[in-house]
């Protein structure tokens, strides 16, 4: 199954990924974490898609990993966003994207590292408490990726009107979890507070690296 995607342009460029990760370890997912599928597109580009249709940032009224209120629009105003859900007991994808774009956005300006916000919201969220949740990002390089957790159905809602697909964990008969959810980055400009270019799990270190200087600018990479 595929996510749905943004715009004839976009439809016409690039297939989104799709992930679904399951746990061996039961509830608590402590142990040996697998994959359970992957499907991907033909397209081969890595880096960033412009999106012919905008969209705006969720309304998303959520709890961070301080345990406080966290308002995605209002805390993110004006400034340059890449925004992902996913959840910290995915065996690499997660762990792989989180990274990628933490140790690029390290290589930018202080100041512009200031001004990039990156947002973590999890997929998972009966598993991934705050505490796990800033351990984890901490673990990736992702000191300053903000983690967010809701109910699911808040998460769903939110993630649904930017084409990105979020299931609800599903325990299997062996005790696995399973978890699909969509692979895309969502990057907002700080011009209009939109969502104009889309990553997928193909994007790497080198590409966010390549183009976040621009990104920050609410340029075109």
């Amino acid at each position: 199954m595929r996510t749905k995607i943004l715009g004839a342009a976009l439809a016409a460029t690039a297939a989104l990924s799709l992930t679904a990760c399951g746990s061996d370890s039961g509830s608590d997912g402590s142990k040996g974490d697998k994959p359970a599928m992957s499907v991907s597109g033909a397209d081969k580009s890595t880096g960033a898609i412009t999106l012919d249709t905008t969209k705006d940032k969720p309304d998303l009224v959520v709890t961070d990993t301080d345990d406080k209120k966290y308002d995605l629009v209002k805390e993110t105003k004006g400034r340059p966003v890449l925004l992902y859900f996913g959840y910290t007991y995915c065996p690499d994808v997660c762990s792989t994207i989180v990274a990628d774009m933490a140790a690029a956005a390290k290589k930018l300006p202080k100041a512009e590292q200031d001004k990039l916000q990156m947002v973590f919201v999890t997929t998972d969220p009966a598993r991934d408490t705050p505490k796990r949740m800033r351990e984890w990002l901490d673990a990736q390089g992702g000191q300053k990726v903000i983690g967010l957790t809701s109910d699911f159905a808040t998460i769903q809602a939110a993630a649904k009107p930017l084409g990105i697909f979020v299931e609800k964990p599903k325990k299997q008969k062996d005790g696995s979890i399973t978890v699909s959810h969509g692979a895309e980055v969502v990057a907002y400009s700080p011009k209009d507070d939109k969502a104009h270019w889309i990553y997928t799990a193909k994007s790497t270190a080198a590409d966010y690296t390549r183009e976040l200087p621009k990104i920050v600018k609410g340029e075109n990479p």
